[in-house]
């Protein structure tokens, strides 16, 4: 069965660029774990052990992330009036939690290493196989993190990030098989181990701190200068239609790929209810088209008072 109609089949509500994306996710990264243990058994080499290792990880992430795209795209529902996308912040952090496992993991294998001696063998296949799971993790990552950008995905971001960081350990990993193989000191093998283990906590805490980030409605920095880029345009008597007196309160916050933002506007007090709901769905749907994917809420107030004369567009005649 083809892989996209394999993915329509088990995730019919996410979009089939992100559902193949993540199925091809899954079923590469088993086959690279299956692998790096043929490697790490042919070698007993540690640092492939890290690699192994970090590849469990990727598969149970790539599995949770697969899930969460497919969670993340149900619709609103009475007990989810917000949607179900904050699921990807918890993909994310989820997968930087099991980085940093497997980051504790690997440590402890190299620091066993070089406390009781290393023991290689066989390192030309093992040189063989990491390469070509650097290289198919390298082109598998480029292609989630690309394909979570043009969707707005993060849990395909994170995946395909999570794929890079694989790829330079894989990376890492062949250069200290090299300089075992051609310099004889075995015990490069456990302190390219050690040196992976904490790139791996520096990418699992990254990680962490976007998921928790999105969980905790953290401001974003791009969406708040779009956003108060397109409310200052319409400020003020010399702005371009429709006009407003000010804006305040304004606050907005990912649910995943989705955005929800709210804001007060300030109109005549003059102005007619119709004039100024009018107003705000210009507005409000302008917004909506910037982000792509969100819903905008305006609040009307009323401006009074010697300044806002001065201050405010003349309301069109009723």
């Amino acid at each position: 069965m083809p892989l996209r109609s394999l993915a329509r089949k088990f995730l019919p509500s996410t979009p089939a660029p992100e559902a193949v994306a993540g199925l091809a996710s899954v079923i590469i990264g088993v086959a690279l774990l299956i692998t790096k243990f043929i490697a790490y058994f042919l070698t007993g080499s540690a640092a492939i052990f890290s690699d192994a290792m970090e590849s469990i990880v990727n598969v149970l992430a790539s599995s949770f992330a697969l899930y969460a795209l497919f969670y993340a795209h149900r619709p609103a529902d009475a007990e989810h009036p917000y949607g179900h996308g904050k699921i990807e912040f918890m993909s994310a952090g989820f997968e930087g939690g099991m980085i940093f496992l497997a980051a504790l993991v690997i440590a402890f294998r190299a620091i066993e290493s070089l406390i009781y001696g290393v023991h290689l063998a066989s390192l030309e296949w093992g040189i063989l196989l990491m390469t070509i799971a650097m290289l198919v993790n390298g082109f598998l990552g480029l292609y989630l993190i690309r394909s979570g950008r043009q969707h707005n995905s993060l849990p395909l971001i994170a995946d395909g990030k999570h794929l890079m960081t694989d790829a330079v350990t894989s990376a890492a990993t062949v250069v200290a098989l090299l300089l075992v193989r051609f310099t004889g000191l075995s015990i490069l093998d456990p302190i390219a181990a050690l040196l992976i283990a904490v790139y791996l906590s520096i990418t699992a805490f990254q990680l962490m701190r976007s998921g928790a980030a999105g969980l905790l409605d953290e401001q974003d920095a791009q969406d708040e200068k779009l956003l108060r880029q397109i409310l200052d345009s319409h400020q003020g008597p010399a702005a371009k239609p429709p006009q407003i007196c000010s804006y305040h309160k304004l606050r907005h916050r990912h649910s995943g790929r989705y955005h929800w933002v709210d804001f007060h506007l300030v109109l005549p007090a003059m102005m007619n209810i119709q004039q100024a709901h009018s107003i705000a769905s210009s507005i409000e749907y302008e917004i909506e088209l910037a982000l792509g994917e969100g819903n905008a809420t305006a609040h009307v107030e009323p401006c009074e008072g010697e300044s806002c004369t001065l201050g405010c567009p003349t309301p069109p005649a009723t």
